[in-house]
Parts: structure tokens; C-alpha cells; sequence
């Protein structure tokens, strides 16, 4: 799986988050603003002495965004017995269902896309559903919600109070967990980790070694802000101090793109 952002990507949410303009950057550099306006647009990539120079302005790790404008660094497969991805057509975001005893006991996480795909998957399986965790508003995270609950209506669905808006009548009866809070799942406790700056109520969900990060961390880089209150700099937070104080073998399941793992975030993402 290819990782969700490119260099302009990259680039762009940087720029976006600091306020910084390509002439600003040029000013700071001494690259040329049409330079930095064309890699911004993913035309073409700088060189590493180009991309080191841009990193200080910006904030940005110099050494790890040159790596990623040379696409030097893509994190190993990984596998999880208790842990099975899907992809959310038509929308391009991630799914996953994940469970105990041989899927006596499942939940979901993010339903979104054509429900009736996602409604086999849980059949076939066999799954008893538990829980429908949610991990923020956007609608390639949460546009079946409905036609899960419906066929699911045991199921509670999980969610933070600043998104829960986003499913319509079934906020009612959503389980509006805080930061740090625990659900009982068999043997062990899912953990909602608060992780704002995506949006306002963008929400982590912790499961044993596991964590779901939605749209707050893909493999070397980040989601964009697109908070209400919440801003870029809460999004960098969120991250330094919910997932990087995780052990460093945590794996990380984006929203969008592949896993990856602490330790490895740490090592390659340049934001950090």
C-alpha cells in the first residue's frame, strides 16, 4: 500500500499549518517561489540540500523531509492476527474490524462506504459486533454508520461529543467517551485517546497493542487541520503526547494508507 501523502502533500499541510507563503520560504531560503509553488503542486520534488533548507522554516525535520522527497523511507507489512483491514469504497479511507475468541466478540472501526460491502464482511465473518467506534465526522469515516447500527443494533457506537453530530439521530444514543475513559471488550479495555486537530472531536481508539489513529496520523506524516477550534499546532500535539508516548512497538492504523509503528513515526516522520 502506498503511503497517503507525497512530498506535496507534505508540503502543503506544512505551509498550510505555519501560515507560510512561497515567497516568505523563498525569502527565508533562498529557493525560488515558483520553485516551491510547483513542488507544493506536485510538480517535480527538491533535492535533498533543497529540502533541507525548507525544513527550518517550516518546522519541519530536515533530514526525515528530505528522505520523503526522495521517498527513501516505507514502513515493513504488517500483519495482525486480531486485526483485519478493509478498504471503504468508494471513498479511499480504511476500515477494520478487530476481535477476540476467534470473533466472538468484534468491533468496527470507521463504517463507512457502500454499507452492504462492510455488511459482508461482518457476515461473513460471523462476528458478533460490540462496538462501532468512530474516530471523527468525516463522511469517508462514518457515512454507513446507520446501515451498520441497523443490522448491528446491539452494537453501542463509541464517539467523542465534538463529532457525534455527524451521525445524525443516533448521537442519542452514542457512548460519548472522554480522553482516557475505557470500554470493557472481553479481557481487556479498549482506551479513547482524545486527539484533536483533524477535527475538534478526532479520537484514537486503543486495543491492547493496537492503536486506530483515524485521520491524526498516517504512516510519515499527518491529517490536516480542518478543526473548529482545533488547530495544526493541536494536531502536532496530539500526536507528541497521546501517540508518541505509547511503547515504541505500538502499531498504528491510519485512516488512510498503510500501518506503521511508533518507533518507526519517530524515526521517519518529519513533522516530528
Amino acid at each position: 500500500m502506498p503511503l497517503e501523502d507525497e512530498f506535496c502533500d507534505i508540503l502543503s499541510k506544512a505551509i498550510r499549518g505555519t501560515g507560510a507563503s512561497a515567497a516568505a520560504l523563498a525569502r527565508a531560503t533562498g529557493l525560488r517561489a515558483s520553485e516551491i509553488d510547483a513542488w507544493r503542486r506536485g510538480r517535480g520534488v527538491p533535492s535533498d540540500e533543497q529540502a533541507r533548507a525548507l525544513a527550518a522554516p517550516l518546522k519541519l525535520d530536515p533530514g526525515k523531509l528530505a528522505d520523503a522527497a526522495a521517498e527513501r523511507w516505507h514502513p515493513d507489512p504488517i500483519a495482525l492476527p486480531n486485526v483485519r483491514h478493509h478498504p471503504q469504497h468508494p471513498h479511499p479511507s480504511n476500515g477494520y474490524v478487530f476481535f477476540l475468541d476467534g470473533g466472538k466478540r468484534a468491533a468496527l472501526v470507521d463504517p463507512a462506504g457502500i454499507p452492504g460491502n462492510l455488511l459482508r464482511i461482518l457476515r461473513d465473518g460471523a462476528y458478533h459486533l460490540e462496538y462501532i467506534f468512530v474516530t471523527h465526522k468525516h463522511a469517508d469515516h462514518c457515512d454507513a454508520t446507520a446501515d451498520v447500527a441497523a443490522s448491528f443494533p446491539h452494537a453501542k457506537i463509541v464517539m467523542h461529543r465534538a463529532d457525534v453530530h455527524a451521525i445524525g439521530s443516533l448521537a442519542g444514543s452514542a457512548l460519548l467517551v472522554k480522553d482516557g475513559e475505557e470500554v470493557p471488550f472481553g479481557d481487556v479495555r479498549i482506551r479513547l485517546l482524545h486527539t484533536p486537530g483533524h477535527t475538534d472531536g478526532s479520537s484514537s481508539y486503543l486495543f491492547k497493542s493496537t492503536l486506530f489513529t483515524g485521520d491524526t496520523l498516517f504512516a510519515g506524516s499527518v491529517g490536516g487541520a480542518y478543526g473548529d477550534a482545533s488547530t495544526y499546532a493541536d494536531i502536532l500535539n496530539s500526536v507528541r503526547s497521546k501517540i508518541f508516548t505509547l511503547p515504541e512497538d505500538t502499531v498504528l492504523m491510519p485512516g488512510h494508507g498503510p500501518p506503521t509503528k511508533v518507533a518507526w513515526e519517530k524515526a521517519h516522520n518529519p513533522f516530528f
